[in-house]
């Protein structure tokens, strides 16, 4: 591999093949996930490949994603995934199914004969449209396909992995055909045309050129990656304007690890600004305690995230790509901050995101207070997160050790061992953390050596770390921020041992003090409250009158990692254990801390609400649960411009510019009736619309601040008229001209009140 940085690297990580991890539930779930990988049939991810080269595909096509427009994607990470399991594990079936593929490839692109090939649905149609300067777009939509160049991206980036981690050189010759198609498909597209084309998510195109430049020297390849640059986000992150809110999420990550990598390349500060910026935003502003980020797949307010904790919280392909981009920023410059939030996110969010028996993965990662975990299925799903989940797992060693000119970082307390070949030297790292405070560094030296050993020191340490060198201590000097360090020429056996005390201690929320998570050193801890299928349960609150958590939480004996609340959980106490442990439970990671007094305030008025729901559901005849795919089919949902979310843990339901959207739901024909409707008192905004029963408007309502802060409802008593004789009819939510309807957070039919 050729390098052409421009900047001087101050740390670079070792080659994954250098690296060996030991037993670990690291290790565990790379090999669970190496056996998916197995399971998988090449020939059926090439399905698509082949058909749209006009060539008999060799077995059915998978379901999922990729029946749909994204198809092919999988068949890019799948390629990175098993170029990066050789890397990892040398073993040699992976390094064969990428030698088939990129082999099944090659014939693809030459039976197309201009460079390209691609599973893309309608998508040599859709990139003939682009070149001819015929570009239609919406942020997931180009000219009629599901984000193509997304697409791209990831068949590109699995080309580039297997010529670097696999040595396969016809691999690099199919990535610079399909680049250099790439490259004649835009070449005529003028500068506002390449922006509105950008508008709609592309990936990492521009890291991918970027890194095939680094490989061929080609300056073409620059050129381009220069011009799959988004202004309208980069450049407002280039002047230090958090722009995020609102933003699609993993959209944006990508465009970022690109620039990083331009920095790299051509040294430009601009480049370096916007990433270090979009990193420290999303980190210490846009991110929960587990490492991860979004809600609903978006970014939010910055430090706002207390009412945004639901069932599609932290996305795992977000994370997957801030790792990406921590290793960058580290490299530039070594910084404990870094690699804390990478330990954090790396047990919390990614190993927390595969389950231990299936190795199927989450798309998203739940907060909700009393949610599950839910994964993909092997063969049927597909998602762009099953797809960074077959890279995710095999990645646990590429950033334990990085090396710099004069020394070995440890960033990780990962068993591993590294064989630094240029040194001659073997590092074995064995520890059994996080589930003891120590590690033991061992190193094997064919002569004498002389390095820095430069040692994380985590912001989670409940003291001073201390160090014994042959069974003798030694000082370790502070070194780089949130590093120390030992310097000394190492000899062959040497044994450094290495104490991290952890303890147990709480994070809030940024705006919301009395909602804490609680961890033990990196750890993040969960409640656990019953299984999945169970109803959901009525979460917890803490009573701890101010106290450190180790005043009310006491360990189960026998159980690693694993405590009880003492007399502090109301209604009854938890078990907490390790979030990345928690799988097939209902959980909270987020507590709501309270006084004695307002807890006997919020029981009471938990009974009381519960007596008003039985009550209600007494006089129930039909409800719609809004957002809910099973209950909107049964009620025949129709509508324009309309769609559906979730907020502070409910689903709602809204239609915008004027749109609409309706329900058939029952009524009784003799009996009087009205409607009840659900909405969030804080909404505001341009919501104004109508309610109509079989046409007939009934009320005109207007959201705009109507009970701050919490849920309220409105009834509307229905006309006799509309209802004698009748078992169903038609509920409709019409915005007015320019505005909104809802959102809607559930409805019901209910018999009158006598």
């Amino acid at each position: 591999m050729m390098q052409r940085e421009r900047i001087p690297l101050q740390a670079e990580p070792f080659p994954l093949s250098q690296v060996r991890l030991l037993d670990s539930p690291f290790k565990q779930a790379m090999e669970r996930n190496a056996r998916y990988l197995l399971s998988l049939e090449p020939d059926r991810l090439l399905h698509r490949f082949r058909l749209y080269a006009g060539l008999q595909p060799k077995a059915p096509l998978y379901g999922g994603w990729e029946t749909m427009g994204v198809s092919g994607h999988s068949l890019g990470h799948y390629l990175s995934a098993c170029s990066l399991q050789y890397a990892a594990s040398g073993e040699e079936e992976f390094r064969r199914r990428v030698r088939y593929i990129v082999s099944e490839l090659a014939e693809c692109q030459a039976k197309h004969g201009n460079g390209y090939v691609s599973a893309i649905p309608e998508g040599e149609r859709i990139f003939r449209e682009i070149a001819e300067g015929n570009i239609r777009v919406q942020p997931f939509d180009l000219n009629g396909g599901w984000v193509p160049w997304y697409t791209m991206h990831k068949l590109l980036a699995g080309l580039i992995d297997a010529y670097t981690l696999c040595g396969n050189e016809q691999s690099l010759d199919v990535a610079r055909k399909l680049a250099d198609w790439a490259y004649r498909t835009t070449e005529k597209l003028n500068e506002e045309q390449w922006q509105r084309m950008l508008a709609c998510e592309h990936g990492g195109m521009n890291e991918a050129m970027a890194n095939l430049y680094a490989l061929t020297g080609d300056e073409k390849y620059l050129d381009l990656a220069r011009k799959f640059y988004h202004r309208a986000v980069l450049d407002r992150l280039a002047n230090g304007e958090d722009c995020l809110p609102g933003l699609h999420a993993n959209t944006q990550i990508p465009k970022v690890i690109g620039v990083a990598r331009l920095y790299e390349l051509t040294g430009e500060r601009r480049y370096r600004r916007i990433a270090e910026f979009f990193w420290h935003r999303v980190v210490n502003h846009h991110s929960y305690v587990i490492g991860g980020h979004s809600d609903g797949e978006h970014f939010g307010p910055p430090d706002k995230l207390s009412d945004r904790l639901s069932t599609n919280t932290c996305e795992t392909c977000n994370t997957y790509n801030m790792l990406k981009l921590t290793r960058h920023l580290f490299s530039w410059e070594p910084k404990g901050e870094y690699t804390d939030f990478y330990e954090r996110a790396l047990f919390n969010h990614i190993l927390a995101s595969q389950h231990p028996e299936t190795g199927m993965v989450c798309y998203y990662v739940s907060l909700k207070p009393g949610h599950f975990k839910t994964y993909s299925t092997p063969f049927d799903s597909f998602w762009c997160c099953v797809g960074t989940g077959m890279e995710n797992h095999t990645r646990y060693a590429d950033t334990v050790y990085f090396r710099s000119a004069d020394g070995l970082w440890v960033n990780l307390f990962i068993p591993s061992e590294l064989r630094w070949q240029e040194k001659g030297c073997i590092v074995r790292m064995e520890t059994r953390f996080p589930e003891e405070d120590r590690i033991r560094l061992r190193l094997s030296c064919r002569k004498p050596v002389e390095l820095s050993l430069y040692l994380r020191e985590p912001y989670w340490k409940a003291k001073a770390i201390t160090a014994r060198l042959n069974g003798r201590s030694v000082c370790l000097s502070p070194a780089s921020q949130g590093y120390l360090a030992i310097s000394r020429r190492w000899q062959d056996g040497d044994r450094l041992e290495v104490t991290l005390p952890q303890h147990l201690h709480t994070q809030s929320m940024p705006d919301d003090t009395n909602m804490i998570a609680v961890l033990h050193g990196p750890v993040v801890l969960a409640g656990a409250l019953g299984k999945p299928e169970e109803p959901e349960p009525r979460v917890p609150v803490l009573v701890t009158e101010g106290k450190p958590p180790e005043a009310w939480l006491k360990p189960v004996r026998g159980q690693s990692l694993t405590w009880q609340t003492a007399g502090a959980g109301r209604p009854n106490d938890v078990r907490l254990v390790p979030f990345y442990r928690m799988h097939d439970q209902r959980y909270t990671v987020y507590w709501r801390v309270v006084s004695e007094t307002r807890w006997r305030e919020m029981d009471a008025e938990y009974r009381a609400e519960q007596e008003r729901l039985r009550a209600l559901e007494a006089r129930t005849v039909d409800a719609v649960q809004t957002g809910n795919e099973t209950s909107e089919r049964v009620h025949r949902l129709q509508g324009e411009k309309t769609s559906a979310g979730e907020f502070s843990g409910r689903r709602w339901r809204h239609a915008v510019d004027g749109g609409w959207f309706s329900y058939e739901m029952k009524v009784l024909p003799d009996v009087p009736v009205e409607l009840l409707c659900t909405y969030w008192g804080s909404d505001v905004g341009n919501r104004v619309f109508d309610v109509l029963v079989d046409g007939v408007k009934i009320a005109t309502q207007t959201l705009n601040s109507n009970a701050p802060g919490k849920f309220f409802d409105v009834t509307h008593p229905l006309p006799t008229e509309l209802t004698s004789g009748k078992t169903k009819v038609i509920v409709r939510w019409q915005a007015h001209p320019g505005a909104m309807a809802g959102g809607l957070f559930g409805c019901r039919i209910l018999r009158r009140d006598p």
